[in-house]
């Protein structure tokens, strides 16, 4: 993409403004308690992600930002998307799954380009936003969503420029890894909630890391299975990707049947197997 890199940045920092709102809008109406707590932690993260983004600014030259901004909100560049508040379920699932991964796609972008301060400063948002597409990857092989789908589509293809450019092959590819399917065709029937009494799949496929796209440079990798707190086991499962705060997960112990949560990434904590047991009662 040619853009001027300020614009670009504005222009995706104004996006992961209003998704990060829009997801919080959900957390407590979601279908399962599960996606009431991803809806939470993946607001948070693109709260974040935009005010990094809006950081960038000033040391890339002119900050293309006005003062009518401060009293128009057509003078933000988010897509259209993002205007309103969302009524339906399948609206979530179709920016989750589309729009997050078209955003990513150009963080990505970013991360890869010559701009220091860009590959530099984005480069944790990408390792981030693996949970997002997990999220969003369980929700479109379950949900009714098509029309949204098909408008999310349309507005990424928008976003990115020119049909058939390099950024739209990518997200084709992705959603079709995701559901086997491709194109736009990735969810069929009338755009319809599930039921509340329906189970997401969202941590099994957490198990499923071949669907993750390459990252040029190193990344983290999620922890190994933490220690239970209670019994010492290392037997736990996760059943959320997303736990009370947005850097851990959720796990219920093989050994004890306890629930508990642990951080995402285990970077400079001790693992060895050899460590002593929690005290009893613990």
């Amino acid at each position: 993409m040619k853009e001027n890199p300020a614009d670009l940045v504005l222009s995706l920092a104004d996006c992961k403004q209003l998704l990060g709102m829009r997801y919080a809008e959900w957390c407590s109406a979601t279908p399962t308690l599960e996606a009431d707590i991803a809806a939470a932690a993946m607001g948070l993260d693109d709260l974040g992600h935009s005010r990094v983004l809006y950081g960038c600014l000033r040391e890339l030259g002119a900050d293309p930002r006005g003062p009518e901004r401060e009293s128009d909100p057509a003078s933000y560049r988010n897509v259209a998307f993002l205007d309103d508040p969302w009524l339906d379920w399948s609206q979530f699932v179709a920016a989750n799954a589309v729009l997050d991964s078209a955003f990513t796609l150009l963080i990505e972008n970013l991360v890869e380009g010559e701009v220091e301060v860009l590959r530099s400063r984005l480069r944790k948002m990408v390792t981030e936003e693996r949970y997002h597409f997990l999220h969003g990857r369980s929700w479109l092989n379950e949900a009714s969503a098509r029309e949204p789908i098909e408008r999310a589509w349309r507005e990424a293809v928008e976003f990115f420029g020119p049909e058939g450019g390099d950024l739209r092959r990518r997200l084709a590819e992705r959603l079709e890894r995701s559901t086997g399917r491709s194109g736009t065709r990735c969810a069929a029937g009338p755009s319809r909630a599930p039921s509340t009494r329906a189970r997401s799949t969202c941590s099994a496929a957490s198990k499923k890391s071949a669907t993750w796209w390459p990252v040029s440079g190193p990344a983290e990798e999620p922890r190994a299975a933490p220690r239970c707190p209670f019994c010492g086991s290392r037997e736990g499962e996760v059943i959320s990707l997303f736990g009370t705060q947005a850097i851990t997960l959720q796990y219920r112990c093989h050994g004890c049947g306890s629930y508990y949560e642990a951080l995402k990434y285990a970077a400079g904590e001790a693992a060895s197997s050899d460590a002593p047991p929690p005290r009893s009662g613990a």
